[in-house]
């Protein structure tokens, strides 16, 4: 039976470790999955303008991105199938070895046992003893023998159960692995499909160079002018604070309490959006299209769906409303230390000095109809005067 307690603790262990690797596998893969089915509900809503967009680029290269964690999800999943079969044909061979052994004892014990089978012979060996203890010895001993070819029957019956099982559970494991061989060369041609789709839209984009030079000169002013608010925001609150005799960034009892929950909360705030897709990510960045030009984003900026609402990410209070030339409607939420920027919204539906509450409706994003209702959230967060990115706050 010691065969058999190894054997089990190696397949717990390895059966432990196995499962817990395909959770999270999986749990990544579907992430990515729902990712691209929602990033292609939003480019099916934006190829219904015929003209090549940025908008159309950055959802298909996010899809690109997301195609490739899949992709790369569905062959680790194949390794750890695989090293998980290997580990079951290993276990299969050790119990076919140990069972025919065992098969090869228990062979000769019955052998032997046939040959003694004669109940006056068994007689004779115990009467044959030369004194009691002997006798007793010998009584002992044949008590043992009969339950040793017991248990070794016994045996022979688990080993031989666990083997079927687990040659049961290696044709399972293999059919699997099947599968996902079949679901990495999907996904690999849907990854060309959309690589091919990609260079078509930055070749005719290409075509559309000076618009596109004038976008984003006005995307650079939209930027400058929400910065130079938020600023000036800084700023005044400054100024206010030392004519009361207050430090310049100092903060109440409350304000402090609810910076401190805002901070404690990094990497747990909910989407200023119930779903979108991040289409471009905080920092410098190369533009996607145009050569030797690069691209600053003091956040990210979230495809959603047209009409969506947005929501505070935190509670706070209402610092600024405002309107932006070019770039519609700001909210900026306090939250002690720190502030969360909304732009590119309509139909506010807060003001200065209101207190909300976290996913509390704030207003609805801009839908641009002459993009095919691109609908693009632009979300900030600050310390004070210090630029943060956004995607080590929110959860994922």
């Amino acid at each position: 039976m010691r065969v058999l307690a190894v054997t089990g603790i190696f397949l717990l262990i390895h059966t432990v470790c196995f499962a817990q690797s395909l959770i999270n596998l999986q749990q990544k893969k579907q992430s990515a999955a729902k990712e691209i089915e929602y990033t292609s509900n939003l480019l099916n809503q934006a190829q219904q303008e015929e003209k090549a967009s940025l908008n159309r680029l950055h959802l298909i290269n996010n899809n690109i991105s997301q195609r490739n964690v899949l992709i790369s999800s569905l062959t680790e999943e194949l390794s750890v199938y695989q090293e998980f079969i290997d580990n079951n044909n290993m276990v299969v061979r050790m119990l076919s070895e140990d069972v025919e052994e065992i098969k090869k004892e228990y062979a000769a014990l019955i052998r032997l046992a046939y040959k003694n089978k004669n109940a006056v012979n068994e007689l004779m060996f115990l009467l044959s003893a030369d004194n009691f203890n002997q006798a007793y010895r010998r009584l002992v001993y044949m008590r043992r023998y009969t339950s040793y070819r017991q248990k070794q029957a016994e045996t022979i019956q688990v080993i031989q159960t666990l083997l079927n099982e687990k040659i049961k559970e290696l044709e399972e494991l293999r059919d699997t692995r099947r599968q996902l061989i079949k679901n990495t060369r999907e996904e690999t041609v849907k990854l060309a499909l959309e690589k091919t789709r990609q260079n078509s839209e930055i070749n005719e984009l290409k075509k559309q160079q000076q618009d596109l030079r004038q976008k984003l000169k006005q995307q650079r002013q939209v930027e400058q002018q929400l910065e130079q608010e938020i600023q000036r925001m800084i700023e005044e609150q400054a100024r206010s604070n030392m004519e009361t005799g207050e430090p310049a960034y100092g903060l109440t009892p409350e304000q402090k309490l609810v910076g401190s929950n805002f901070e404690q909360n990094k990497r747990r705030l909910p989407w200023p959006v119930e779903r979108g897709v991040i289409t471009e990510r905080f920092g410098i960045h190369q533009h996607p299209v145009l050569s030797n030009v690069q691209v600053r984003n003091n956040g990210i900026n979230i495809a959603t769906e047209i009409g969506a609402a947005v929501r505070a990410v935190f509670d706070g209070e209402v610092s600024r409303v405002f309107g932006i030339t070019g770039g519609n409607t700001a909210v900026i939420i306090r939250h002690g230390k720190y502030l969360s920027v909304y732009s590119n919204l309509r139909e506010v539906t807060v003001k200065k000095s209101d207190k909300v509450k976290a996913k509390q409706t704030i207003g609805t994003v801009y839908s641009d109809f002459d993009e095919a209702g691109k609908s693009i959230l632009k979300f900030q967060i600050w310390r004070e005067n210090q630029k943060l990115n956004p995607e080590e706050w929110i959860v994922r």
